[in-house]
């Protein structure tokens, strides 16, 4: 089995980046940062979303799936600063050169990665290899959209058409799926910042859960899999959330009926 790592962020503002861009000294608080950049962005834009490079990565949620099983985490440790995670992230990638499944990873979470790990110096020569080192990566990298190294559910589903785009949520719960519970991220940074990183985290593990079973169910329909052999990896996610003690995934199974 080729390995699979499903991934998916969540970000807070890169406050230290907009003190050092706008030359905003530590007269001004944090949150007086993160007001006035929200601010400026949604005069400038319509919408107070931050420019990707100014998206500071707080969570990295991962499902894995190799020969050894099932497991979904989040890496590193709350307090972990963001250089830590993203070498987690791509050391994965080093070790395994796991087929790496997202939604609308190439939209946010993949550019979000790559300015963050050139903004901190974090080296993932595999991921960026297209060829020069692995002459199998030139005709299916990483990079490129129309590889399969990583796949963008949300893109592949939508032929490409941004018109088409569906949000994950939907399509899970369409699909028969829990989807998101009580969480979105645009709740993400006051929950981050009034004590309750622990949530954002299980909201992220919950969220990749939902991307496998989806790929899962795209798996099916273009018969890389058959019916059992797709019930199977559906009950392995079950059995495993299952014996679990994390209360998020007592609130998932009982959202995801049999």
């Amino acid at each position: 089995m080729i390995p699979t790592l499903v991934f998916d962020l969540e970000t807070i503002p890169d406050i230290e980046g907009l003190r050092k861009l706008n030359d905003w000294g530590a007269e001004v608080s944090d949150a007086e940062v993160a007001q006035r950049a929200f601010a400026a962005r949604k005069e400038a834009t319509g919408s107070e979303f931050l420019p990707l490079h100014l998206q500071k990565v707080a969570v990295v949620g991962c499902v894995f799936r190799d020969d050894s099983g099932f497991r979904v985490r989040c890496l590193g440790q709350i307090n972990d600063p963001e250089p830590i995670l993203l070498a987690g992230f791509f050391k994965t990638i080093e070790k395994y050169t796991p087929k790496l499944i997202s939604w609308n990873g190439s939209g946010f979470d993949l550019p979000v990665l790559h300015y963050r790990t050139l903004i901190h110096g974090v080296s993932a020569p595999r991921y960026w290899d297209m060829g020069e080192d692995d002459r199998d990566f030139k005709y299916n990298n990483y990079i490129s959209r129309y590889h399969n190294r990583h796949i963008d559910l949300m893109d592949l589903l939508a032929k490409y058409n941004g018109r088409g785009n569906a949000p994950l949520d939907d399509l899970a719960k369409l699909c028969g799926f829990p989807g998101k519970l009580g969480m979105d991220g645009s709740k993400v940074y006051e929950a981050w910042t009034t004590g309750k990183a622990q949530e954002v985290r299980a909201y992220c593990e919950t969220d990749v859960v939902n991307t496998w079973l989806v790929y899962c169910r795209f798996r099916l329909i273009r018969g890389e899999i058959d019916e059992a052999a797709y019930q199977a990896e559906i009950d392995l996610v079950r059995s495993t959330l299952q014996g679990s003690s994390e209360p998020h995934w007592s609130e998932y199974l009982a959202a995801w009926p049999k």
